[in-house]
């Protein structure tokens, strides 16, 4: 098995050497722009993140200036990329490395997961990019290219940790590795329809050619659909209301103008549909006279809400309303 390992080992390597992306934070080892980097991949298209990645660079240069950033100027980097817990966390972490590391980024690996948004994969990912440690990499990609590998489609997430630290524990470079590995999975060994026969290791895989191992997709996903009537108080001189929503929920701290849920569905067409991973949103918008009182929810008058942190799906809206 070590001498089988080790031929995946040169095979997969060489193949990511000549054909790996070129993405901007494979082009550093200071962990900080690849700790953002991981962070924003996480449940986020490629093509998604890397012009954000770069307007976040820009904005933030360093963790310190991540740590005295506001949570409102947070959200509005984060905007567009969904999923904001992530920025909050990364916020908090910024915090806490600026109070008890001086803003330095730790190399050790137990202190790398201590900080909040950051799991035992992404850990590994950091600790080995930066760092050449040998901590396996175990997201969905390298899930996925293990299983099919050993021919494996229910193999338990604990005996993939062991396979993952198998292979990476007689790699010559781990950081190498650990990107191949991804690298693979993200471009050739897909959740369907895999590209085996541009494959560098299916000679060594039980699983090629075969796609016996299925991922559930997330479109395949129950999607529930769900009717909001969005409040629209405009006012030329105040400018909109708008209210900061619940930490917790759908579109957690942003800015928003008040939502009531509907119990049933309009006969009207929506203004605006956004789909998130589980709800499609049907969005109608409902405009109250201008110098109305707010009546549904607290809230604030907002003269520069553009500059606000909104959901992509209320900025859409107000788009289509040429708002």
């Amino acid at each position: 098995m070590p001498m089988l390992l080790f031929t995946r080992h040169q095979l997969l390597t060489r193949w990511y050497e000549q054909h790996a992306r070129i993405l901007p934070w494979r082009e550093t080892r200071q962990p900080y722009p690849i700790w953002v980097s991981e962070i924003m991949l996480q449940q986020t298209q490629v093509k998604t993140v890397l012009p954000r990645f770069v307007d976040w660079l820009t904005q933030f240069p360093t963790i310190t200036t991540v740590a005295q950033a506001t949570e409102d100027q947070i959200m509005k980097a984060w905007e567009g990329l969904g999923y904001y817990r992530r920025a909050r966390l990364l916020h908090q972490s910024a915090q806490h490395l600026e109070q008890h590391y001086q803003s330095i980024f730790p190399s050790n690996f137990d202190d790398i997961l201590s900080l909040p948004g950051i799991g035992r994969s992404t850990a590994g990912a950091i600790a080995s990019f930066c760092f050449e440690q040998y901590t396996p990499v175990l997201d969905g990609n390298v899930k996925r290219v293990l299983r099919r590998w050993y021919g494996e489609e229910n193999c338990a997430e604990k005996v993939l940790w062991q396979r993952a630290q198998q292979a990476i524990d007689i790699a010559v470079m781990p950081s190498l590795w650990n990107q191949a590995m991804m690298e693979l999975g993200a471009t050739l060994c897909k959740p369907r329809n895999p590209l085996c026969n541009q494959c560098p290791i299916q000679a060594h895989c039980d699983n090629a050619f075969q796609d016996s191992v299925q991922k559930k997709s997330k479109n395949c996903a129950t999607i529930k659909n769900v009717y909001w009537q969005v409040h629209l108080y405009h006012d030329e001189h105040l400018g909109l209301w708008l209210h900061q929503r619940p930490r917790n929920g759908i579109w957690g701290a942003l800015w928003s103008p008040p939502i009531t849920e509907l119990q049933e569905e309009p006969a009207v067409q929506p203004d605006h549909i956004h789909l998130l991973t589980h709800r499609r949103l049907h969005l109608y918008a409902a405009h109250h006279p201008s110098k109305t009182q707010p009546t549904h929810g607290s809230g604030t008058w907002q003269k520069e809400w553009h500059t606000l942190a909104l959901p992509t799906g209320i900025r859409q809206l107000f788009q289509k309303l040429n708002m």
